[in-house]
């Protein structure tokens, strides 16, 4: 069962990657494909032990992404203004999480991937983890670049005065 879920699940990723005209749609599905595997692969471990010490860290960093996507997306739509496609916004966001990290959302991915590991934590589990971190990590670099042409010198300022996924560290 899981596995069809999971093959569903991917084709329709892939099939949105392959819609979406994005210079970092690659990289962007490798996050999000990680992301969807991991979450399979542990779906059996999800309610294992709940108070135990790993799942509760485990549930601490999936509601943090949950929350941090929840207000990213906000932001995107109440302040960025995006015109046609979701992420192509016609302000550039500096309010909020994006006042203190560029990268909200792939934070969030990133966020979320943590949880998943650490339902039941593994070689395999570690390497869809790091997979994930690749993908965010060439994503937000991808779109950056993006973004300098789009926003010019603004994106130059916000750039020296963010860290791209944490805030006042990296």
């Amino acid at each position: 069962m899981y596995y069809i879920g999971w093959g569903i699940l991917s084709l329709l990723l892939i099939g949105f990657t392959f819609i979406r005209p994005h210079p970092y749609r690659f990289p962007r599905f490798l996050a999000f494909e990680s992301l969807l595997s991991l979450i399979f692969l542990n779906a059996r471990f999800w309610f294992e032990s709940p108070f135990s010490f790993v799942q509760i860290i485990s549930w601490f960093f999936l509601g943090g992404s949950f929350a941090l996507a929840a207000h990213g997306f906000t932001l995107i739509k109440t302040i960025g203004a995006p015109q046609g496609d979701f992420e192509d916004t016609t302000t550039l966001i500096t309010t909020g999480a994006y006042r203190y990290i560029r990268h909200p959302l792939y934070t969030s991915l990133f966020l979320g991937g943590m949880g998943a590991y650490l339902k039941n934590p593994s070689l395999l589990g570690a390497i869809l983890l790091g997979t994930t971190a690749l993908g965010v990590m060439l994503t937000a670099y991808i779109e950056e670049q993006h973004n300098l042409k789009r926003f010019g010198k603004a994106y130059q300022t916000y750039i020296e005065n963010t860290k791209r996924f944490i805030p006042y560290i990296y």
